[in-house]
């Protein structure tokens, strides 16, 4: 996958990983949702099933999504301050996503609930992009100097 960000311009190929990792995620998010939903039985049970459900999915989901952006994303390693960041932009994406939904729903009600939900996917994803820009940095060699 990185040959094929290779034919873009350095300085979004970064930008371009995170779209894939965070698609993927989002994906694995949404079958472990599902799976969790066919555990415990149909939410016509009770509502809280779906939050349940949805924070099992946002919790397992969050690991392979750490190490992807760590290892095929920002070719770093996983330390305690990309860890803390990651966990950091991941509670500041979880409050847009929660907080823009119902605004969303208010300012664009004319369009169906599901593509709402992907324009706020998109704006959190980018904001959670660049807030984990500012712990992934990979460390440049520094030239070496001979006196």
């Amino acid at each position: 996958m990185k040959l094929m960000t290779s034919y873009f311009p350095k300085r979004i190929r970064s930008a371009i990983r995170f779209a894939v990792v965070g698609t993927t995620g989002m994906f694995i998010q949404t079958w472990i949702f599902m799976a969790a939903l066919f555990l415990f039985g149909h939410p016509e049970k009770g509502a809280a099933l779906y939050y349940v459900a949805f924070a099992i999915g946002y919790m397992l989901e969050m690991i392979p999504n750490y190490l992807f952006l760590n290892w095929y994303t920002f070719g770093t390693k996983p330390s305690i301050k990309n860890a803390g960041g990651f966990l950091l932009a991941r509670a500041i994406n979880l409050a847009i996503q929660l907080g823009l939904l119902p605004l969303m729903l208010v300012w664009l009600s004319s369009w169906r609930d599901d593509y709402i939900s992907y324009v706020v996917i998109f704006i959190g994803g980018c904001i959670n992009y660049l807030i984990c820009l500012l712990f992934f940095k990979k460390k440049e060699p520094q030239p070496q100097t001979t006196e």
